[in-house]
């Protein structure tokens, strides 16, 4: 499945309250979200963009699936499926 080109920061930020990050503070144009994972805390800087860049959004998602030792691809299609 392809990346969307559509979505926002804020949208994003949502969409990943599925795997257990919330919004832990705001600096200007950019969010923090904060997870912990088997009890490490992960934290992630999202731009509040719109639409956010593509590759932007591919280090992000990497990030993620990093962390919660999944694949790109299946985060992918649980956010975006």
């Amino acid at each position: 499945m392809k990346l969307p080109r559509n979505i926002d920061g804020d949208e994003l930020a949502r969409l990943l309250n599925r795997y257990g990050y919330r919004i832990d503070h705001q600096t200007g144009s950019h969010q923090r979200l904060s997870g912990d994972i088997s009890g490490e805390t992960h934290n992630l800087t999202i731009p509040r963009h719109k639409p956010l860049r593509i590759g932007t959004l591919h280090e992000i998602l990497k990030d993620v699936a990093e962390h919660q030792k999944i694949s790109r691809e299946k985060i992918i299609e649980e956010l975006f499926g």
